[in-house]
């Protein structure tokens, strides 16, 4: 049966788990699937998160045990330390791109299409916004059959250039709640988001000189 979110709505420490590990799937691939220590790291991040969260060991092992009754986490097993990974996609009834969107809605709260697309960088390379729009665009016209919608579009705050988009799997939206919060809760992202893009092209940057010592039999200081 598909995931409906109005009848079983994710609670704040599942969407955090569940995130988590969907994140770090993508962006560390070789420390995935992940402890039950290294998620509760994840999960109690400063950075990324909003909110930020101080899950303790108990809570998340709580949340990793509702999450797998209903098909949305695996424990694998055959090692000394248990290790847990995401079915967030199959258990969602999503594409990878969708679950990515996601994600992000769940780990950051609210965002832009923009804010969407810069955010997913290193979890799925959007070719432009409007690509990052028909996605959620197709997951706020989910059908009833498969689950109702998973996103929800809101009305645009004054003074913002763009509309924001929240997520709906842990259940309805207080639309008021939010736009009330955002100018507080939204002030430093400009600066925020111009960090994560220097980041990124550091990176990229950092990649493209171990590739030009490789050819060159160079060892990078």
């Amino acid at each position: 049966m598909p995931f409906d979110p109005r009848l079983q709505p994710l609670s704040a420490t599942e969407a955090r788990v569940l995130a988590t590990l969907l994140e770090k799937s993508r962006t560390v691939p070789d420390s995935y699937p992940l402890t039950l220590n290294s998620l509760v790291l994840g999960c109690n991040q400063k950075t990324s998160r909003e909110p930020v969260m101080q899950l303790t060991d108990a809570e998340v092992q709580q949340a990793l045990d509702a999450l797998r009754q209903r098909a949305l986490v695996v424990e694998i097993g055959g090692a000394r330390v248990a290790r847990w990974e995401h079915n967030f996609s199959r258990g969602i009834g999503v594409p990878d791109q969708s679950a990515a969107l996601l994600g992000l809605l769940l780990l950051r709260g609210p965002q832009t299409a923009a804010e969407l697309r810069l955010n997913a960088e290193r979890w799925h390379r959007f070719a432009d916004t409007s690509s990052v729009e028909a996605f959620l665009q197709e997951l706020a016209e989910r059908s009833d059959e498969k689950g109702g919608p998973l996103v929800l579009l809101l009305p645009r705050a004054p003074g913002a250039r763009e509309p924001r988009w929240a997520q709906l799997l842990c259940g309805p939206v207080d639309v008021q709640a939010l736009a009330a919060a955002q100018p507080a809760a939204r002030s430093g992202d400009g600066l925020e988001q111009r960090v994560q893009a220097l980041e990124m092209q550091v990176a990229q940057l950092g990649e493209q000189v171990r590739q030009l010592c490789a050819q060159l039999g160079l060892t990078p200081e």
